[in-house]
């Protein structure tokens, strides 16, 4: 398989995978991109043995993963408070997850649905978010997963009931934060 070949054939999948991932298009693009780089440079090493949307899945988590290890060893992931201001006032939150408001029709209904499932993915705990965007988002069946990330499919199964369970807890906080 040809460099162009393999790109043009999977890098919508390997851009949407690094975008549900990181949850931002400047991110995904820079990890679909190093992704590319290192399966190119690998490309004479790449056995036929697995497809290659599989061994591209593979390489764009690892790629993946580096980022996020990387991020917390320099301290990118910082925290704060919703409940005070950006100087310590207390009189305005920092963020406003979502309106109180009731959404005006279905698809701002729809909307808020989103983001609070997006938020909620994005608190969960990288190895969580990433087994889960394969399952349900991606529609990858547990081989396919248990390939991509080298686990025996008996964990996998484990992994994503865990990671649903945490999802929920999440989405529930988030629910209950915005009032609806």
């Amino acid at each position: 398989m040809e460099a162009e070949e393999l790109f043009e054939k999977h890098s919508a999948l390997v851009y949407n995978l690094a975008l549900r991932l990181s949850g931002n298009a400047a991110d995904a693009q820079d990890i679909a991109q190093d992704a590319f780089i290192r399966a190119i440079r690998g490309l004479a090493d790449f056995r036929d043995a697995s497809a290659a949307g599989t061994w591209l899945y593979r390489i764009t988590m690892n790629v993946w993963k580096n980022r996020v290890r990387s991020e917390k060893r320099r301290s990118f992931w910082k925290t704060f408070s919703l409940d005070q201001g950006k100087d310590g006032e207390n009189d305005k939150p920092a963020l406003q997850i979502a309106s109180p408001e009731p959404p005006a029709d279905a698809a701002l209904e729809k909307a808020a649905e989103k983001e609070i499932l997006e938020k909620a993915l994005a608190a969960l705990d990288p190895e969580d978010r990433a087994i889960l965007v394969l399952r349900e988002i991606d529609g990858r069946s547990y081989q396919e997963i248990a390939g991509i990330t080298e686990l025996a499919p008996g964990t996998v199964k484990s992994r994503i009931s865990r990671a649903r369970e945490a999802l929920r807890r999440k989405m529930g906080v988030l629910v209950k934060d915005n009032g609806t």
